[in-house]
């Protein structure tokens, strides 16, 4: 699962499933740190929050987590191999990483002899023949291996060893192989015994079944009743050996298994990803159709706004029948260069995967519910914290980014009652007047924004959070009076003196004392998320802007000078600033630069730093 609001422990805990899942532990950046498993992923996660001491790697692991991410599976054997793919995939800094790559262990079918072998295989996958697996431990595919040629009497022996045999060997004796090595079974024969085995591991097993249970109601009739005893077990064995694991039935399949659920106001739309066989994740997504509850129509209308922006893989299976499948179908076939299908009446595995897609969106949805019904609470506590008539309904809260005045960047980042409102964030690219300045640079981003929502383009907050102190605040108090909106709830954010979370001062106008919450508050932890975000999104927006400054010169935006002229400027006068300070005259002795070109160089370069 995977959702963008406030994540809570305690309310994330309450709503988990006991269902056996994995879970992962993701840090502030969103990149996984660890990857477990979980008979119970509600024991399982919970007792990573407890304050019982724990181990220094739990500790260290836990101080970076800010929040998890589940996925549910039928089994805990499925949760086994999902947690090998997903370590494999992310190499989490706190999971154990196989460097030598080891992989699970498969069943191998050497279809290519005349007389095919099925045997252990660990590594790579290049032979030629039929791979069966993965299986969760070596043990499984050995008691596999061993039911198998008990049931089918396939033999176990090396090719170098079937091709030096003159008699049977004790495999023979004891009924466990047709000893095909010396002529007493044929080919045509052998074939069927190898071809129902492949059928079997291919899940094609019910005929093998049938035949099993028909050979155990004769041996009961003749009153053989060991023999039937034995195929009783056999058959037993058989079921035992299908429940193999769904997560990595074949290695050819690429497919999105599409779940859903919904509770009439919120839909939860989950995604199962199955690459080469194997499920490597899941995703919640929670479309809003104003209005619309219907099914069909809220995956018709998802489907088509997720696929067509992105590559779709071979095979789309939905939890129902949607209108456009046709179309969407030839479309996305002619834009991915491949055949895409579209599904909703399925079974075997796909059936499987598309019930385990349905739990994860049902999951994922208690989890929206709980998560929602956690940023309610929050804003009702912010409420009260600021002495307000009634719970807020939209926060707004600014930030400032810059290195040593370069590329200054100002935030804005929007929240309301369903977490945060990604498509109403704003960045800033600050004149150079204001940059390195924080009150100037904060004054000159409220200007802007405020002097447009004065003129109704843009929605009126409730609170408007600003990170600084004083100085800050102020700032935005003087720009709020010369725009007529003095009366606007402004909060200053400042950090303690520790400048650890918990420690934060709330500076509001006409109070002296800063206002410091419980560092379990569920208003300072809306507090802190909306500041921490407006953070991220103002760093990243400077990031990039000196990226982009440091790739280019402002010698290249000049016309008539090349890149041999530009090289030698930068050369006689040892880099860029040593031509912003030179004159027109010690332009002109740099050889190639005329006088014209001289002064449309200095003017350039001095019109660029007076803006």
């Amino acid at each position: 699962m995977s959702d963008d609001t406030q994540f809570e422990p305690k309310s994330f805990i309450r709503s988990l499933t006991h269902r056996p899942g994995v879970y992962c532990m993701l840090d502030a950046k969103h990149k996984v740190i660890y990857v477990g498993k979980a008979r119970d992923l509600k024991k399982r996660v919970s007792s990573y929050f407890q304050r019982a001491q724990q181990a220094p790697k739990t500790e260290a692991m836990m101080a970076l987590a800010n929040r998890v991410e589940v996925t549910v599976t039928n089994t805990e054997a499925e949760a086994l191999l999902l947690e090998y793919n997903l370590i494999k995939q992310h190499k989490p800094k706190f999971n154990i990483i196989l460097r030598d790559d080891k992989s699970y262990p498969y069943i191998y079918a050497s279809t290519d002899h005349k007389f095919p072998r099925l045997r252990f295989h660990r590594g790579p996958r290049k032979g030629k023949g039929r791979y069966f697996g993965p299986y969760p431990s070596t043990s499984a595919v050995r008691q596999t291996l061993n039911e198998l040629q008990k049931l089918f009497l396939i033999r176990p022996c090396k090719d170098s060893f079937f091709r030096n045999r003159t008699r049977p060997c004790l495999q023979y004796q004891i009924k466990r192989c047709t000893a095909p090595c010396v002529g007493l079974i044929s080919e045509e024969q052998y074939a069927k015994d190898i071809h129902a085995a492949i059928q079997f591991l291919d899940g094609r097993n019910q005929s093998v079944v049938d035949t099993f249970v028909a050979r155990m109601d004769d041996a009961s009739k003749t009153r053989q009743y060991e023999l039937a005893a034995r195929y009783r077990d056999q058959i037993a064995k058989l079921k035992e050996v299908e429940a193999r694991q769904l997560v990595s039935r074949s290695a050819d399949k690429d497919l999105d298994i599409i779940g859903f659920a919904s509770n009439g106001a919120i839909h939860c739309v989950t995604i199962l990803f199955i690459r080469h066989g194997a499920i490597i994740g899941s995703r919640d997504h929670f479309p809003k159709l104003p209005g619309e509850t219907d099914k069909q129509k809220l995956l018709n209308g998802f489907v088509s706004q997720y696929y067509l922006g992105r590559d779709a893989p071979r095979e789309i299976i939905l939890d129902a029948e949607i209108e456009d499948a046709a179309v969407l179908r030839a479309t996305l076939s002619e834009r991915c260069g491949h055949k895409v299908q579209i599904k909703h009446r399925v079974r075997g595995d796909r059936l499987r995967w598309l019930e385990m897609a349905k739990t994860n969106a049902e999951n994922g949805l208690n989890l929206k519910v709980a998560s929602n019904a956690t940023i309610r609470r929050q804003f009702k506590a912010l409420g009260e914290a600021l002495e307000l008539d009634e719970p807020p309904a939209r926060l707004e809260c600014f930030d400032v980014s810059h290195t040593s005045g370069e590329a200054t960047v100002a935030s804005c980042v929007v929240f309301n009652t369903a977490g945060p409102m990604k498509s109403d964030y704003r960045r800033f690219n600050l004149t150079p007047a204001s940059a390195g300045d924080d009150y100037d640079a904060m004054a000159e981003v409220l200007r802007r924004r405020y002097a447009r929502i004065k003129k109704g383009e843009v929605p009126m907050p409730d609170v408007l959070f600003v990170d600084g102190g004083k100085g800050q605040l102020a700032e935005a108090m003087t720009v709020l009076d010369e725009l007529e909106l003095s009366w606007l709830k402004v909060v200053a954010v400042a950090k303690g003196r520790a400048r650890k979370p918990g420690s934060e001062r709330l500076f509001v106008p006409d109070r002296k004392v800063p206002i410091q919450l419980a560092a379990d508050s569920p208003a300072l932890l809306l507090i802190q998320q909306i500041r921490d975000e407006a953070h991220r999104f103002a760093i990243t927006g400077h990031r990039q802007r000196r990226a982009k400054a440091r790739k280019t010169s402002a010698l290249e935006q000049i016309p008539g000078l090349g890149p041999k002229k530009r090289r030698e400027l930068l050369r006689q006068f040892g880099g860029l600033q040593g031509v912003i300070s030179a004159g027109i005259d010690d332009l002109v002795k740099v050889r190639g630069i005329s006088r014209t070109l001289a002064e449309t160089i200095y003017n350039d370069l001095h019109i660029d730093q007076a803006l």
